[in-house]
């Protein structure tokens, strides 16, 4: 193992569809490293899930709660099998939806090699094979799952570019792997299976409820805010603005930012960014922190229109809950 570069003043932004710039972030990697890596959700900032400092690394760039467990990321079900049982229901769910905007939380095996840093001290462990050609193949070429948590600083708004997550850890991390925008949008949808067979909804995200449970079955909801999280995303104040975020608005009141959604509410509010103009989930999901960013510290608070809590609805509606609680 080469020893670990000294963290760049200015990290570089390299195309993730490059050979050489792989090739670098493999070596990165195996030093104990971090790289910002593009998926489907949004950017990851990944680090060798089995080396322990190498996590510490990530939480110490993310400023993250290290009570907050990490997502292991592999290329394919099979590594994914040597890391948590999953069986019944969480086995058919995987084969069908993977790689894609889902995670699965399960029993973490005994002989899994999952840092426990990683796992934050819990005998489960959350699991994902995202749909992101440049993170499978540094799965692959690792030959070890990635801990890949959001690229920036913790409870803030997740990236969904490459320069986002240069804004957000600009020196914290050693290369960014540009790979354009995000086409999901918001990060993957947590389901729990520590009980066999039964499918618990840990996170609301890039994969909808009707989805999941056309394959599995009835979900369960599980309570979200926990002082000691089982995944990801369960913090109460979470993805936020530095500006307040204020809900449910038919109009912004004077001097505030407006996040629309649907027919043109608030045209007179200096700043406006509208989610989807026609009304659709999916764009507002994908468009959902490009424009909580651009409104940030236009005004001191944002106001956001009310949002269908069908479909992505529901985990569109997640963020912003999260977003607009006191901190």
């Amino acid at each position: 193992m080469t020893a670990i570069p000294a963290l760049p003043a200015d990290t570089p932004i390299r195309p993730a569809n490059d050979a050489a710039a792989l090739e670098m972030a493999v070596d990165i990697l195996a030093a104990g490293g971090c790289v910002a890596v593009p998926t489907e959700t949004v950017y990851g900032l990944a680090c060798d899930a089995t080396n322990g400092e190498a996590v510490a690394g990530i939480y110490q760039a993310k400023g993250r709660p290290r009570f907050n467990p990490l997502i292991a990321h592999v290329d394919g079900l099979e590594r994914a099998l040597g890391l948590v049982d999953l069986d019944g229901a969480a086995l058919k769910l995987a084969r069908t939806v993977w790689p894609g905007p889902l995670t699965l939380v399960a029993q973490r095996k005994l002989n899994s090699p999952i840092s426990d840093l990683a796992a934050a001290g819990l005998d489960t462990l959350a699991v994902r094979w995202p749909q992101s050609d440049a993170l499978t193949h540094l799965v692959r070429a690792l030959d070890r799952p990635l801990a890949a948590p959001s690229a920036n600083v913790s409870g803030s708004i997740s990236p969904t570019t490459a320069h986002h997550v240069k804004d957000s850890l600009n020196g914290r991390v050693h290369m960014i792997l540009d790979g354009g925008p995000c086409s999901v949008g918001v990060e993957s949808t947590i389901v729990s299976f520590i009980t066999p067979n039964k499918a618990t909804l840990l996170r609301p995200g890039g994969l909808t409820r009707s989805e999941i449970e056309a394959v599995s079955g009835t979900l369960t909801d599980s309570p979200s805010n926990l002082d000691a999280p089982l995944a990801p995303g369960q913090l109460t104040s979470h993805y936020a603005p530095s500006a307040k975020v204020r809900l449910n608005a038919d109009a912004p009141r004077a001097g505030e930012a407006f996040l629309g959604f649907g027919a043109c509410q608030g045209l007179h509010a200096e700043h406006r960014f509208n989610l989807s103009s026609t009304g659709d989930l999916t764009e507002a999901a994908a468009r959902l922190f490009t424009g909580l960013r651009l409104l940030d510290g236009k005004a001191e608070t944002i106001a956001v229109a009310p949002i269908p809590p069908t479909g992505l609805g529901e985990a569109i509606n997640d963020r912003l809950n999260r977003a607009a609680a006191p901190r």
